[in-house]
């Protein structure tokens, strides 16, 4: 007999916390939505809370929390709407909470996922920035408290599966040789790089494969999305950089997988959906029904596989520099994306500027050790001061 799990799902309007909510949907013996939580999509969250009538609600502002609250008491729902990043912590952390969405995307899902962790809470990962930004406190955390850790991203799920349980006593104690983590190339693998600079947004984010909101498709697009995995496999698998091996796959069917010492490569392979990865952490160490195609490799007819174009994808460069120098320099460079990644959809910024800027701010704010959050969020904070100034210097047009 399954015990029923509360689940918080922070993030609940974007593709991952939509896809994780059609996968609970499909089972309601097992999983009942305790919170959710969203920034700004007022309509959106109140269709979810209609639906899955959580316990509590929350929004980032006080004046779209109340027109939430009102709207739920007029619909008869005994959700509570709450706002704000401590709403965020408490729901995260709560007894009554027994697993958490990390789906909240950028450095704002930082202090409600490291709340989960140090309450010891299942955690299904799927916001990279978490272990980009703050890696080392984040998984003293899970092993200080005890907290379960699921990776969600569909290249760390899939060498989550492929690695042996006990590969928490070292990579090279297991055999394994390296991580193989793959990567579609996004929808610019062979533009000539001249056409790159006059991308649009709307290019940029029509990725070949994947579903995805617009920060993470432009993210695809550079491959800093990819070079942000390279340091979220680093810190999940204690792999080192050289040890992680980016493929460009434009298929996505193979997820990722491991090369062990005797030749063996174990990979998952699936179609690509979103749910498949979710599933699997809901439900670990069981397997369940996530709504998902079965993969028909007669249809897909070939694999093919790349070496990725690291002058063409700066970003990925920039990423493994960073995990190289380590301490603050990964959540620099977070903050530094975020902010120019927010400029190009706006148009204030070119997508060939998004590296250059990127790379510039790395050359200005200097990186410390990753001591406390407190020196991260200072790291984070410097680097989006510097990246608005320069953008305003109009250095990148």
């Amino acid at each position: 007999m399954n015990i029923l799990q509360n689940i918080t799902v922070l993030g609940s309007t974007g593709s991952i916390g939509v896809s994780t909510l059609d996968v609970i949907r499909r089972h309601p013996e097992r999983y009942r939505v305790f919170a959710l939580c969203a920034h700004s999509q007022l309509e959106k969250l109140f269709e979810q809370c209609c639906e899955f009538r959580p316990r509590f609600a929350v929004l980032r502002d006080a004046p779209l929390a109340s027109l939430l609250a009102e709207r739920c008491r007029a619909a008869g729902l005994d959700t509570e709407v709450r706002h704000g990043i401590e709403a965020l912590i408490e729901l995260s952390s709560l007894p009554e909470v027994d697993a958490v969405m990390a789906a909240i995307v950028g450095a704002a899902g930082l202090e409600p996922t490291l709340a989960a962790a140090r309450a010891g809470k299942k955690i299904m990962l799927a916001n990279k920035e978490v272990l980009v930004m703050a890696g080392e406190l984040f998984m003293r955390a899970v092993r200080e408290s005890g907290a379960s850790l699921l990776p969600v991203d569909s290249e760390h799920n899939a060498i989550f599966q492929a690695l042996p349980t006990d590969f928490a006593r070292g990579l090279t104690a297991c055999g394994v040789r390296r991580i193989l983590l793959t990567a579609s190339g996004g929808p610019f693998r062979n533009t000539p790089l001249a056409d790159l600079q006059g991308v649009t947004p709307e290019a940029a984010c029509a990725h070949p494969n994947w579903v995805m909101g617009r920060k993470i498709s432009v993210d695809s697009a550079t491959m800093m999305n990819k070079g942000l995995e390279v340091i979220e496999a680093h810190w999940l698998f204690a792999a080192p950089p050289e040890r992680i091996q980016v493929v460009v796959h434009p298929q996505s069917v193979i997820h990722s997988a491991v090369d062990y010492a005797d030749g063996s490569v174990l990979a998952q392979l699936g179609n690509p959906d979103m749910r498949t990865p979710i599933a699997y952490a809901l439900a670990y160490p069981e397997r369940i029904e996530a709504g998902v195609e079965p993969l028909d490799l007669f249809k897909i007819g070939r694999l093919e596989f790349f070496d990725p174009d690291f002058e063409r994808f700066r970003c990925l460069q920039l990423a493994y520099d960073v995990l190289h120098q380590g301490g603050t320099a990964p959540a620099i460079l977070n903050a530094a994306n975020e902010v120019a990644v927010a400029a190009f959809l706006d148009r204030q910024l070119p997508f060939l500027g998004i590296a250059r800027l990127n790379e510039e701010v790395l050359s200005k704010v200097q990186a410390g050790p990753e001591g406390s959050l407190a020196d991260v969020l200072a790291a984070d904070a410097e680097a989006r001061q510097v990246a608005s100034r320069l953008i305003k210097e109009c250095r990148f047009a």
